[in-house]
């Protein structure tokens, strides 16, 4: 990973927006209020409560296909809400989990729910699938099975593997061509934040609160940029390089997530007792290439080749709580020639369903529609070849996830210049080491966004960072979100520097048993983010 250019350094704290009245409509923090919102929408809530989020509700919302022909076509999106039962009120907090194409109807009820009460209390969460999303309609899935194994090698280390898998990357693209050609134009992030206007706008508020995850700090700094006024909170975790949209922003995570599982393997070789492949961290790299050269001949259970178990081992670069279940599998491969371990891993957290067929579809969409991305092959072959020398474990697989975007049947937008100066304090959250957002886009974006605060995980490698366990960080998120409390360091107010810091929390331990479970607040909040955003 590159070097760090911010600084880390104290914090002091002050406080801004305090909001302790009773009116329908928020308060705002700023003296110049904005014309008055549009007539709210009568959303008809219904009850969708399931076993862990029992208050949840569920409705739909028309918007324009094209908000430029606000009378013309008209799609649905797909909404949902923990209601306020405070009697101070501080209006809507709108949740996103990124992606792009992440659903966020569930993340309103663990937000909801993992917020201090008092808090959660005062607002209503919600929650919505974007546009093509989920529940949304139209919903979009280009290519069904596209990722069903056994894939194409990654390594495009012959002309017919390199063929093979741009064969599948122009398919996945003429296929989203021939099936949304009159939607495509339509999805990209523009046009998802001017949804999330019209969700405010059919709530009947004046002013939006926003908290979003990954990509959702793009759609969210996108939003402030069109409607700065009518932004009164907005929390940001795990930003967006804003100035990486998306072609190097992807050349950038390449690096990151090599950087993330070293530490991983690393980690494995920390616990040789437990795992038995070396207390040498490169014999345990060695010993996993291995293991992948070995899938790319004979894949476990005859769907787990090469291409798999990437897949399989990536989303242990956005989430430590995922290691000891992943060493596991490695383990018993090499130490047993037991496959078994390793096909559950990867129908844990490999496998392609629906919902990520779906995903799968948005992300591209959105991706290619947002921003210019080469047409030549040639560029994309030279950039993925020179960083595979310094980076191998996943620079060919993201080019392939990425590659239709050489192909795509839609023109490009320019991405949006975000540099903001009329907002309210705004709150970043940014670990030093997570790979899919790496550190240097929180800190680019505390920059553009004029009187931030950025809060750091220092030595923290996981994505998605508050709500996750760490108590100093949910600290710093519940004290904004209850009267608008940042942190200012003495380098504050955007120049790039920490705000605030809060230690790590440690890696996990080995298994005690195979039986034990994923059911942290962490683990859950992962599930709801998915990989690749």
């Amino acid at each position: 990973m590159r070097q760090r250019t911010a600084v880390l350094c104290g914090a002091a704290v002050i406080a801004a927006g305090t909001v302790t009245a009773v009116p329908a409509e928020a308060g705002t923090p700023r003296a110049t209020r904005p014309a008055p919102a549009a007539p709210a929408v009568d959303l008809h809530w219904k009850k969708c409560a399931t076993e862990d989020y029992p208050t949840l509700q569920c409705a739909s919302l028309e918007v324009p296909l094209d908000h430029a022909r606000p009378r013309g076509r008209q799609i649905t999106l797909a909404l949902s809400r923990v209601p306020h039962t405070a009697k101070t009120y501080q209006g809507p907090l709108l949740v996103n989990p990124g992606g792009p194409g992440g659903s966020g109807l569930t993340l309103a009820g663990f937000v909801a729910s993992s917020l201090p009460a008092k808090v959660a209390a005062q607002y209503d969460v919600i929650g919505f699938d974007p546009r093509g999303v989920g529940k949304s309609s139209p919903a979009l899935d280009c290519l069904p099975d596209h990722f069903s194994p056994v894939r194409p090698d990654s390594l495009p280390d012959t002309p017919d593997v390199e063929r093979a898998n741009l064969t599948r990357a122009r398919a996945f693209a003429d296929a989203c061509g021939d099936k949304y050609a009159d939607v495509l134009p339509y999805i990209d992030t523009v046009s998802a934040a001017r949804d999330v206007d019209a969700i405010r706008a059919a709530l009947g508020s004046e002013k939006l609160n926003y908290f979003g995850y990954s990509y959702g700090t793009y759609l969210g700094a996108v939003y402030a940029k069109l409607y700065p006024d009518r932004v009164r909170r907005l929390v940001l975790d795990s930003v967006v390089g804003p100035d990486d949209v998306w072609y190097d922003a992807n050349l950038n995570q390449d690096l990151a997530f090599n950087d993330r599982h070293r530490a991983f393997l690393a980690w494995i070789a920390g616990h040789d007792a437990a795992y038995g492949l070396g207390t040498d961290p490169e014999r345990v790299e060695t010993a996993w290439y291995a293991m992948r050269a070995a899938l790319a001949e004979k894949p476990a259970g005859g769907k787990v080749g090469a291409s798999e178990l990437e897949d399989t081992y990536m989303p242990g670069g956005y989430y430590n709580g995922y290691w000891p279940y992943l060493a596991e599998a490695f383990a018993a491969y090499v130490n047993d020639e037991d496959t078994g371990p390793l096909v559950e891993a990867y129908e844990n957290f490999g496998a392609p369903d629906a919902s990520g067929d779906n995903g799968y579809s948005v992300y591209t969409a959105v991706e290619c529609r947002d921003a210019s991305w080469p047409r030549d092959w040639d560029e994309w072959r030279d950039d993925s070849w020179d960083l595979y020398e310094k980076a191998p474990f996943m620079v060919w697989n993201n080019a392939w996830y990425n590659a239709p975007c050489a192909f795509w049947p839609t023109e490009s937008r320019q991405p949006v210049d975000v540099a903001n100066g009329e907002l309210p304090p705004v709150l970043l959250f940014q670990a030093t080491g997570d790979a899919a957002t790496p550190y240097e886009g929180g800190a680019t974006a505390h920059r553009l966004l004029r009187g931030s605060s950025l809060v750091v995980e220092e030595g923290g490698g996981n994505h998605g960072i508050t709500l996750s366990g760490n108590d100093c960080l949910d600290d710093h998120l519940a004290a904004y979100l209850a009267d608008g409390t940042v942190p200012h360091g003495d380098g504050g107010g955007g120049g790039g520097e920490a705000d605030a810091v809060c230690p790590a929390l440690p890696d996990p331990k080995p298994l005690e048993s195979k039986a034990a479970s994923t059911s942290s607040r962490g683990s859950t909040l992962h599930g709801l983010l998915g990989f690749r955003g």
